[in-house]
């Protein structure tokens, strides 16, 4: 149980990400000290909008150059913190070399981080964020969960190098946050465990996340036939940034948290979108035919595979949120809030044009 003092410096790393800023932006709120480590502090473009963050509210930033597969570089930046937010992991689909662009930096970057807080006394916990991916590969998996839904206790069993490589690479990076944090008694682990995240990027021109990826597909035409009834999670940026603070300062905060709003599918983020923006964007409005996509899907997308497909299309996904909500107090938004504040930030930044 671990009691952090606010006026102690915290790390963040991969602090110029899409949820990342959004949890800088919240600690610079509270007045917090943040050590923002970034690949580039050089690059005005990816961390102004965290400068701009500093500049209106009571805390205050510092910038310091690290690097997920150099080991030792994340050391300077820790230096007085007590709690450390490792976000830095990359999330993207299409790779073309699942072990060296996901694998190695998920798996040496936690290793990293969490080896050099072994070497900084002050450090009293970590929290790391994961993904419900460390917890399920495809919506069946949650069907075919003990009680038919994800809950903390269920690790992913089913991702591997050549099947959902993204997923692999969240589980073995959390399974080696466990190992190293059960090898030492110095600081305690916590893990946020969130599914898809959308909502509004406080950068979006220079967001890489595949949920940018997910509401131009939604907002451009390759849906405007329809939607693919694909079970999955979601979760607002501001409800992850949220989650990752409470788990930092609440002392009692522990283990691993699922935290998703809403069990919903790809056709429901959609559909809530057509009441403000239905008349100027395509957006889908029916569910495109499971024999279908299993005709198409291959075709027009290289994810889109007959066994994805089977394994998703037509699956409802479920979790269980109910411990984020009783342990740590977060009230999730509703999915049109969220939906709506995405959408709109990619309209306002010329990302999404409509008709």
């Amino acid at each position: 149980m671990a009691q952090i003092d606010k006026t102690k410096p915290v790390l963040v790393t991969g602090a110029n990400g899409y949820v990342a800023s959004w949890l800088v932006k919240r600690l610079l709120e509270e007045g917090i000290t943040v050590h923002a480590a970034v690949r580039n502090p050089g690059d005005e473009k990816k961390i102004e909008h965290l400068k701009k963050a500093a500049a209106n509210a009571k805390g205050t930033i510092h910038f310091f150059k690290a690097d997920l597969l150099t080991p030792g570089s994340y050391k300077e930046a820790m230096q007085g913190c007590e709690l450390v937010f490792h976000t830095a992991s990359p999330f993207t689909l299409d790779v073309k070399d699942p072990q060296k662009e996901l694998i190695e930096p998920a798996v040496k970057g936690t290793e990293n981080v969490l080896n050099t807080a072994k070497e900084v006394p002050a450090v009293k916990r970590i929290v790391v964020t994961s993904s419900c991916a460390a917890i399920y590969s495809d919506a069946i998996d949650s069907v075919n969960a003990p009680g038919g839904q994800l809950t903390e206790a269920v690790w992913n069993t089913t991702a591997s190098l050549d099947h959902h490589p993204y997923s692999y690479s969240k589980t073995l990076a959390e399974k080696k946050a466990w190992e190293i944090a059960e090898s030492q008694s110095q600081w305690d682990l916590v893990t946020i465990n969130p599914s898809l995240v959308l909502g509004p990027a406080l950068n979006a021109q220079n967001t890489t996340s595949e949920s940018m990826n997910i509401l131009k597909m939604l907002g451009g035409c390759k849906m405007k036939m329809g939607a693919p009834k694909m079970g999955m999670g979601v979760v607002d940026v501001r409800d992850v940034a949220e989650a990752h603070f409470r788990a930092g300062y609440t002392p009692q905060a522990h283990g691993r948290y699922i935290t998703s709003g809403h069990n919903t599918d790809m056709l429901e983020m959609g559909t809530v979108l057509l009441p403000k923006y239905g008349d100027k964007f395509p957006l889908p409005k029916k569910a495109l035919p499971k024999w279908l996509l299993m005709i198409i899907g291959p075709m027009t997308n290289a994810t889109f595979t007959r066994e994805f497909i089977r394994n998703n299309v037509n699956v409802p996904f479920r979790a269980d949120n109910s411990k984020i909500k009783n342990e740590l107090g977060i009230k999730f938004r509703p999915l049109k809030e969220t939906m709506e504040d995405s959408f709109q930030v990619l309209i306002d930044e010329g990302i999404l044009k409509g008709k």
